[in-house]
């Protein structure tokens, strides 16, 4: 008989799991872009960053998830890390507002769910309505599975050697907290867990202590995800992932030596011993983040000295964050894409500034830096194409497909600029010192200022990328208008030196030209990566609409 229990509950438990995976991916596939988006957006404060995390892992329905989705961002700079640590926080208690609802009787609306679920992804054609099937079928699933699970555990009341034998293995609060963190972290879900334990205490089958003990380990256990599943070669990627760790387990060691006094007070206002689980699950995580939200930009600069970024992996023209385990997951996919796309501008903004030096300097070892730099850039390209390639048509729909496209273009974009830097920009760097040519000030600040405004647009152009930002790409579509101005104006001034006579060597007046041209093509991609966005929100500017 124990054999038989145990074998049914790990398979509902399976069950419940998959259920959470088909919600999870679901939403990701309807809403994918559209959460990327607002996360990208709803940083500015950190009650915002928390509104944002809380919203964001209820739809998603995994702390995990929203975590992997914000790590690239904080990592890569696109964001502060004291507001993505805040998104944790409300990614915590987002997932304590699934485990509430599911707490209640709701276990016969499974039958419904799964029919307008299966209904709805058989018989629509729009691929958002399919997509939310598959979450309807997902929470039809969960629901069954609960179900499952308290008609299993039920004759464990009956059984006095199971009661005997699970009382043996639940009596130490502390084991049962590391028990309980190791379910979660297999099951990557603290919703699973929590769920599980739910069962396991209406039943009767654990005591009120064990309870929330087991409570703290799924919480404990659901942030030790994102750590294991980091990035070892950056420590930085680890930053944000360390910092809600550090969160949970100060929870923990805070709340440990007072089980018994939570447990009481919870029971004496609900005495449903499978609620009380959901209920210490919010307190506990709105209480931690009313006590760490105030502390996060401490914390965040003690991440950052103690985890500090490496400028690359071992061999830089390697990529990082094209993990093969994610393709499975094409949202997931696309956002490690969108990360390695983060390291190629990291290498193309460094080729700019060495560019600057390179008017100023003569250093022959910079154009061969430059040269290295450049191939790199091409190898990752080539790996991002690979692994994009990679992806199974059949599991992408429209939304994602659009993405791809996005993440592709801009990473050729940056390769378009890298050979640019290399073979044109470098070429003129070299000309100044082969025919021994002499910028004045004024050229070479105007070459500096331009080299400054790219080095700006590039990074207009990457917030565009990652959050979809409009204002960014009107932003970057009025700088342009300046350089344009700044190559009317040198020629013109270099024309009104001719015609005056000026016994200045014409040839450093062409080469400077011929620089500021090869900086306004760059520009020129660089602004290009803005119209997509704009074309398709209906904001395409009148003189692009006129030649479109």
């Amino acid at each position: 008989m124990a054999t038989q229990i145990l074998i049914d509950l790990f398979g509902e438990v399976a069950l419940l799991m998959w259920g959470i995976h088909m919600v999870h991916t679901g939403i990701l596939r309807a809403f994918g872009s559209q959460i990327r988006q607002f996360l990208g957006k709803s940083l500015r404060t950190p009650l915002r960053a928390f509104l944002s995390g809380l919203g964001i892992t209820t739809l998603l329905q995994s702390s995990t998830a929203t975590a992997l989705m914000l790590g690239s961002f904080a990592a890569g700079g696109m964001v502060d890390l004291a507001p993505s640590l805040a998104v944790m926080l409300g990614a915590n208690v987002g997932t304590t507002l699934i485990v509430q609802a599911l707490s209640f009787n709701i276990t016969l609306a499974f039958p419904i769910l799964i029919l307008a679920g299966v209904t709805a992804f058989r018989r629509s054609a729009r691929t958002r309505t399919r997509d939310m099937g598959r979450v309807g079928i997902g929470l039809g699933l969960m629901l069954l599975a609960l179900h499952l699970i308290l008609e299993t555990v039920q004759p464990i009341e009956a059984s006095r050697t199971l009661r005997l034998l699970l009382e043996n293995i639940t009596s130490d609060p502390t084991l049962n907290l590391l028990l309980a963190a190791l379910f979660s972290l297999a099951a990557h879900s603290s919703v699973a867990s929590m769920l599980f334990i739910m069962s396991l205490a209406g039943a009767g089958v654990l005591s009120p202590t064990i309870t929330v003990a087991m409570v703290l380990g799924a919480n404990l256990g659901s942030a030790l995800n994102p750590v294991l599943e980091g990035n070892r070669n950056d420590p930085a990627q680890l930053r944000m992932p360390v910092g809600n760790l550090v969160n949970r387990l100060a929870g923990c060691l805070l709340a440990l030596p007072f089980l018994d006094d939570i447990q009481r007070a919870i029971l004496s206002v609900d005495p449903d011993p499978g609620r009380l689980a959901a209920h210490f699950h919010l307190l506990f995580n709105l209480a931690m983040s009313m006590l760490f939200i105030g502390t996060l930009p401490r914390l965040s600069r003690w991440l950052v000295k103690w985890l500090p970024a490496h400028a690359s992996p071992d061999e830089p023209s390697q990529p990082m964050y094209l993990d093969p385990a994610m393709l499975g997951t094409p949202t997931l996919a696309l956002t490690n894409a969108a990360r390695e796309v983060l390291r190629m501008a990291d290498v193309l903004t460094l080729m700019l500034r060495q560019s600057q030096a390179a008017f100023r300097e003569v250093d022959r070892n910079r154009v061969s830096q430059i040269r290295a730099m450049d191939d790199q850039l091409s190898q990752l390209h080539g790996a991002i194409q690979r692994y994009l390639a990679a992806l199974s048509p059949y599991s992408l729909d429209d939304e994602e497909l659009r993405r791809i496209g996005e993440i592709l273009n801009f990473a050729s974009v940056l390769q378009h600029i890298s050979e640019m830097v290399d073979r044109n920009l470098m070429a003129c760097a070299n000309r100044l010192v082969k025919q021994q040519l002499a910028l004045s000030e004024e050229e070479l600040s105007d070459i500096d200022e331009v080299l400054g405004r790219l080095l700006g647009h590039l990074h207009l152009a990457v917030t565009i990328l990652m959050f979809g930002d409009a204002s960014s790409a009107h932003q970057l579509l009025k700088e342009k208008a300046r350089l344009r101005e700044m190559e009317l104006n040198a020629a013109e001034r270099q024309f009104n030196q001719i015609r005056a006579g000026s016994t200045r060597d014409l040839a450093a007046g062409n080469l400077y030209l011929e620089t500021l041209r090869v900086l306004k093509r760059i520009d020129s991609y660089l602004t290009g990566t803005a119209y997509p966005l704009l074309e398709q929100r209906g904001e395409l500017p009148a003189d692009r609409l006129a030649t479109s």
